[in-house]
């Protein structure tokens, strides 16, 4: 399908001008009869504020509801004081550091926090910025480890090696599109069975003297598990005491490294391991910010390669900056503030604990409705997939998310990648936002739908290309 193609047949005029109430013409309620606006191309004059508002307002009524969105990990609710912080510096733009030096000074606190959280050697020493996403984090994670390696191999780059990065098949797109774009050879380790994701021994089968890194996943977004980051290191420690590679490690930690932190501090993932290099988060997923903003953080300067790093004389200051995005506001960087402000380590703990709780218990329910089988139960992330049960035949995952979303729940059904593309599951993420109000709801609803289900002579959604991954 075409990118953003435009429509085909030329719009019908005529009765464009029932798109408006009469009573949006805010000085003449007539006038909104005959002076609707086409939908693609511009109108030849302006119209009054209300009047586009509403427009555009009633047809964004047919969105989903993202509150009941159980299928993203991207923040659904923040509080009102945030938002208006937020609307208070949206029309500031955080590349312009000189013009504004303390959202500037936000963003240089937000990374100290982050790499004191993620328990740098020295916090201090640490570098890192924001981003829009976990997606431009990881791509500049990725550029990182493959500037890196390319001034160890500069006898044979960019001749006749060729650079690669070893991952699970779980790991979020914006890896596939980081080789693409960058001309770096993936090497997926497949799921085998019940694992999941990156088997350790797999990964470091598959390194060579042209491996950049191996990116561990701190919460997969398949079924919101923990990739086992130490086990990898380990096993990549011992590939370089036979011999001699010194493969670097990545950790994505887009949900996971706001979470572990807080509730798993027993689990060594972070820079502890000698062998972590660099770890990303996204600001608004469990970092409780809404869209978008990602972070980066490097274990010391070492690791970024400072060709990277540009500076930039910018009305009238020296601007150091990394990043693949210049112009953003700044809105989403002070409202991560305002958060590790309000929050805190305990007030974080909280959240993350009662998300925990909720996605447990609910999972717990599903389990024991009979129709369903367990393959995580979010105590990693708040996240939990799962599929039919067995011996469950009229109907399949497609069929449930189908009739879930028509009373408003969008819960995803997709098909697992190599070699696991026999199991296709449901997967709901659970959010701050997520009361056990609401997960009540969703278990009512869910067990008013069973008996018609369990009445149907065979699965209905065929259409395995129907499926919605959503990973993101």
């Amino acid at each position: 399908m075409p990118l953003h193609k435009g429509p085909d047949e030329p719009e019908s005029e005529p009765d464009r001008r029932l798109a408006l109430n009469p009573f949006y013409g805010e000085a003449n309620p007539v006038g909104g009869m005959t002076d609707a606006p086409p939908r693609h191309r511009l109108p030849d004059g302006p119209l009054p504020p209300m009047s586009a508002y509403q427009v555009v307002h009633d047809e964004l009524m047919l969105d989903g509801n993202s509150r009941l969105n159980l299928a993203t990990f991207v923040t659904t609710w923040m509080e009102p004081q945030a938002g208006v912080l937020m609307a208070e510096c949206r029309d500031k733009n955080m590349i312009d550091k000189d013009e504004y030096p303390r959202t500037a000074e936000l963003e240089r606190r937000c990374v100290a926090m982050l790499a004191h959280l993620w328990n740098a050697p020295d916090a201090s020493a640490a570098v890192g910025c924001s981003t829009t996403g976990s997606s431009e984090a990881c791509m500049l994670a990725g550029m990182a480890l493959k500037r890196r390696w390319a001034r160890r191999n500069a006898d044979r780059y960019p001749g006749s090696a060729r650079p690669n990065l070893v991952m699970g098949i779980n790991v979020q797109v914006c890896w596939e599109k980081f080789c693409t774009f960058w001309e770096v050879e993936p090497r997926l380790v497949p799921m085998e069975g019940d694992r999941f994701h990156l088997d350790p021994q797999a990964a470091a089968e598959l390194c060579d003297e042209n491996t950049i890194g191996v990116v561990a996943v701190l919460g997969s977004t398949f079924d919101g598990s923990y990739e086992p980051v130490a086990e990898i290191c380990a096993a990549l420690d011992a590939l370089q005491e036979r011999t001699g590679l010194d493969v670097p490690v990545h950790v994505d930690g887009a949900s996971g490294a706001m979470v572990a932190p807080f509730l798993d501090e027993h689990l060594v993932w972070d820079f502890r391991l000698p062998r972590v290099s660099s770890i990303n988060t996204s600001g608004h997923k469990y970092g409780l910010v809404y869209p978008g903003v990602g972070w980066a953080l490097w274990r010391s300067p070492a690791e970024l390669p400072e060709e990277l790093v540009f500076r930039v004389n910018y009305l009238g200051g020296d601007m150091p900056t990394f990043a693949l995005n210049f112009s953003r506001p700044g809105a989403q960087v002070v409202a991560q503030y305002y958060t590790f402000l309000r929050l805190g380590r305990e007030g974080y703990r909280a959240v993350q604990q009662t998300t925990r709780d909720i996605a447990r218990g609910l999972a717990e329910r599903i389990e024991a409705m009979g129709d369903f089988r367990l393959l995580t139960r979010g105590d990693q992330l708040p996240v939990f997939a799962f599929t039919t049960a067995p011996e469950v035949t009229a109907f399949d995952v497609f069929d449930v998310s189908r009739r879930l979303r028509e009373h408003g729940w969008l819960v995803p059904a997709y098909t697992f990648p190599a070699n696991r593309q026999d199991l296709s599951v449901l997967r709901v993420v659970c959010r701050n936002g997520l009361s056990a109000d609401l997960a009540e709801l969703f278990v009512e609803d869910l067990n008013r739908l069973l008996p018609e289900l369990r009445s149907q002579p065979r699965p209905f959604s065929r259409d395995k290309q129907a499926a919605t991954s959503f990973h993101h």
